[in-house]
């Protein structure tokens, strides 16, 4: 029979604490006016369940063997010690059922409880063909996010010269959502004839994809006394207002240099609270970056890092394929650029979940 470590037991017991807390929170009327932490902890809730659930499960049957072990070592009777005998081996495999799940679970936990994101899209290499690829990449995983029931929000978004978009930056919230999209981390090619190709040659071009996992707002480590805030006039191409009325917001996190500039509506109080959510998302990042480099000498690097160096996934049009580096197979290239992501995202997560095990 195979059962849960201390150290695990321990992890477990801190999780049941939160989802316990959650649930408190949750029937507070002060937190109950407040729809946007009443999303957030539904979503936390909801993910802390997958792990606590199956732990308690777990609690029950480890209790119910110990009392049928004592039972079995106090009776004396042949046919009532064959069935607390049979009671024992099926708890016992179910015990050892749930402590496989509850460790699959577990590894995942903290990756499964973040329920939103940050993902920003950029085009590469190969000029006005990057662009077009950048927006089509865009457009793929607002398919995605749409079929799975999530929200969708623009933050910042510059179109290409002739359609598509050099960069892009959307927030993706709802249950799930950076434990499926936290592997689409790098550099995207493409090889496809681009509709501007006379001779109908097969071109290659980049697209680099960010995603950062965004955090609430006491997960940071952010004193907002060492943001420098700056309000300016909008730049670029536009209307009227352009360059006249004080809109954009430019934040500077001083003791990082990370900067964060957004204009993307004519609100400047609106764009004040988009530069404050990617600020926390970026500023999240590197402080989760840096710890997860302390730990990368002992163990292979993690899939779905976000290096915007790493070439993770080719798309070939004429093969009609979607190539993944990390993983083994081909997916049907229509399906993925309409947004049916999944079958090659559950494949990331199993290699990522037995990577994760293999390390505990």
């Amino acid at each position: 029979m195979s059962t849960l470590p201390a150290n695990l037991i321990e992890r477990l017991d801190a999780l049941k604490s939160q989802y316990e807390q959650c649930q408190s929170d949750l029937l507070n009327p002060d937190v109950v006016q407040d729809h946007r932490r009443v999303r957030e902890l539904s979503i936390r809730r909801s993910t802390l369940a997958r792990v606590v659930d199956p732990y308690l499960d777990y609690d029950a049957a480890v209790s119910e063997a110990a009392e049928a072990t004592v039972m079995l070592q106090d009776e004396s009777d042949a046919d009532v010690r064959q069935m607390v005998q049979e009671e024992i081996e099926t708890l016992q495999a179910r015990i050892t059922t749930l402590t496989e799940e509850i460790q699959s679970r577990l590894v995942r936990a903290d990756d499964d409880s973040i329920g939103s994101l940050i993902l920003e899209v950029r085009a590469g290499v190969g000029g006005d063909e990057a662009a077009l690829w950048a927006g089509d990449l865009l457009e793929m995983y607002q398919r995605y996010a749409n079929s799975r029931g999530w929200r969708v929000d623009t933050l910042e978004s510059s179109p290409g010269d002739h359609g598509g978009v050099r960069a892009a930056i959307v927030a993706i919230a709802g249950e799930g959502a950076w434990s499926n999209l936290g592997y689409e981390g790098g550099t995207h090619q493409v090889k496809r004839v681009p509709a501007t190709e006379a001779q109908g040659r097969v071109h290659t071009s980049t697209a680099t994809v960010a995603v950062l996992p965004e955090p609430e707002e006491v997960e940071v480590d952010l004193d907002e006394s060492d943001v420098k805030e700056m309000i300016t006039t909008a730049t670029g191409p536009g209307g009227q207002n352009v360059n006249k009325v004080s809109t954009a917001v430019h934040l500077i996190h001083e003791p990082t240099g990370v900067e964060v500039r957004m204009q993307d509506t004519k609100s400047q109080a609106q764009n004040r609270q988009k530069a404050w959510q990617l600020l926390r998302a970026r500023l999240y990042e590197r402080q989760r970056a840096e710890s997860e480099a302390q730990r990368a000498e002992t163990r292979a690097a993690m899939i779905g890092s976000g290096s915007r160096a790493e070439k993770i996934r080719t798309y070939r049009y004429k093969d009609a394929i979607a190539v993944d580096s990390r993983i083994k197979g081909n997916y049907p290239l229509q399906t993925v650029m309409q947004g049916g992501l999944q079958p090659l995202i559950d494949a990331l997560i199993e290699l990522d979940t037995a990577q994760r095990l293999a390390a505990l």
